[in-house]
């Protein structure tokens, strides 16, 4: 799975792979300046993650007390 979406990435244009021709071989991955427009974007998506985490975990917490009193 990771290999995939390595590959997608570097498809879409975010993502440089580089091959050396080495026993084993080695396979380096580096940001495209496409990808490097993402740093911003996922920096802010980082730092709203941890702001609200604990948010984010009462509500999973009461959405499995809810879920789980429909099922029995």
């Amino acid at each position: 799975m990771l290999t995939r979406t390595l590959r997608t990435l570097e498809r879409d244009g975010l993502l440089l792979r580089t091959v050396y021709p080495e026993v084993p071989i080695r396979v380096e991955y580096e940001l495209t300046p496409l990808g490097q427009t993402l740093r911003g974007p996922l920096k802010a998506l980082t730092d709203w993650s941890v702001q609200h985490i604990e948010e984010v975990l009462d509500a999973r917490k009461g959405y499995d007390e809810r879920v789980g009193k429909r099922s029995t």
